[in-house]
């Protein structure tokens, strides 16, 4: 350690450094300003986001110094930095992106920052609870030996009652629909009231099933201030439903920390909406990856997790989509240069992966295909209450669809003898929304 230098980041790049099983690995793309070097640049992320500040210190001891964050690979735009585990409180998801996305994403040394990946070591996962279903719900919750499972959002997505919410509701259910869901900006307004639309809704689901034969469920909205969250929890589960649904962004990662250790206690699964993250994950040169993102949820413990659809209307390349797909379903993850760092995920369960956002009965065949498992979630909303008969109709199309490419055959075969399925393919084709 140089502790005459003023200028000490350079004490924070160690190239030959070889990571320790127990070091966090993290991936950064940057763009430095023009006013420093590259090494002074990598230097200072590493020094920012550990123990350093702008200048050397008579409280620094050799002790201290060596938890330092250590830039140890960089290749033009990219660095990886390690940081040893003593650095990190287990389970507390606040302070690790206090630390790798905290301070240093607004120095003056970076134009622009983006946080890839991290490679979080088995030790530091061990303090983590994972889902507590998971893909399981599958089997746990609806009884059923494989999905997908099929969610609707009623739409508009906001501003109907609940007599009106609960209708559309029916109408999915009986059609042949597993799950209702509220969309990310119904909560409890006067117009909808959040209690009263779960006891409709538990008294909807109920004579669904009764006529049915089937589990049906649904994925209320609590987000809200955390405790309010804790109370809607649990008024969801005293209504008989097995899943609620949380803004997982908007909310934060403390408060969904929060509600998974509810979760676990009411033997309940979380359905994790995504809302606001593109403010941050939609620009592959600055923010966070929503890859990142959609990791750290499968490590607090959501069940399930929007990722994409690669076809729908909202932002989703196919490499990123099947990238997120692994990261959620399997346990060993190896690395791809600049895309993702390898993952161990030891004792922590698999997240179910949801496809939504434009999606309906002609494109279904092509999400299913890319994903290539039947371990996720088909959430479709314009897609069945736009069909010309209505969301019976649209959801009997939907259900046709996917029956089509579990049957292997094309859509235009299965419409031969599928009325809904043949009227949904004359209005929307193959078609893919903008």
């Amino acid at each position: 350690m140089t502790k005459e230098k003023i200028e000490w980041y350079h004490d924070f790049i160690k190239r030959d450094y070889q990571p320790k099983d127990k070091d966090l690995v993290a991936l950064f793309y940057f763009d430095k300003s023009d006013e420093v070097s590259i090494d002074d640049t990598i230097g200072r992320l590493a020094s920012e986001s550990s123990i350093g500040t702008w200048t050397t210190l008579e409280t620094l001891d050799d002790r201290i110094f060596d938890m330092r964050g250590l830039a140890f690979w960089n290749d033009k735009h990219l660095v990886k930095i390690a940081y040893p585990l003593i650095l990190w409180e287990k389970d507390n998801i606040p302070q690790l992106m206090s630390g790798i996305a905290g301070n240093i994403f607004g120095m003056k040394a970076v134009k622009n920052l983006r946080l890839i990946d991290a490679t979080l070591p088995l030790e530091y996962i061990k303090g983590s609870k994972g889902p507590h279903m998971g893909v399981e719900a599958i089997q746990r919750i609806f009884k059923k030996n494989e999905g997908p499972l099929l969610a609707c959002v009623p739409k508009p997505k906001i501003g109907m009652t609940v007599e009106q919410h609960c209708e559309i509701a029916w109408d999915f259910w009986s059609a042949g629909g597993d799950l209702v869901k509220d969309d990310e900006n119904l909560t409890s307004q006067s117009f909808n009231v959040f209690e009263k639309r779960v006891e409709q809704m538990a008294k909807v689901r109920d004579k669904a099933e009764n006529e049915t034969g089937e589990i049906k469920d649904a994925l209320i909205n609590v987000t809200a201030e955390t405790h309010e969250m804790e109370n809607r929890t649990k008024v969801i589960h005293d209504h008989g439903f097995k899943y609620f649904m949380v803004d997982v962004v908007t909310t934060g990662f403390a408060s969904v920390q929060t509600l998974r250790n509810l979760a676990g206690d009411l033997d309940m699964a979380i359905h994790a909406h995504r809302a606001m993250h593109a403010t941050f994950t939609k620009h592959y040169t600055h923010g966070i990856s929503m890859y990142f993102l959609a990791k750290l949820m499968r490590l607090i413990g959501v069940d399930n997790i929007h990722i994409g659809t690669v076809v729908g209307k909202l932002d989703s390349p196919k490499e990123d989509v099947l990238d997120m797909r692994d990261l959620l379903l399997k346990q060993e993850i190896t690395e791809d240069k600049g895309r993702r760092l390898e993952q161990t995920w030891g004792q922590i369960k698999p997240t179910l992966p949801v496809a939504s956002g434009g999606l309906h009965p002609g494109v279904l065949p092509e999400v299913l295909t890319v994903y290539g498992t039947t371990d996720m979630v088909l959430q479709v909303g314009g897609g069945i209450h736009g069909h010309p008969g209505g969301t019976p109709a649209g959801t009997k199309a939907t259900v046709q669809a996917i029956e089509a490419w579990q049957e292997e055959i094309t859509l235009e075969e299965k419409a031969k003898s599928h009325p809904e399925l043949q009227k949904a393919l004359k209005k929307w084709g193959n078609l893919r929304p903008v």
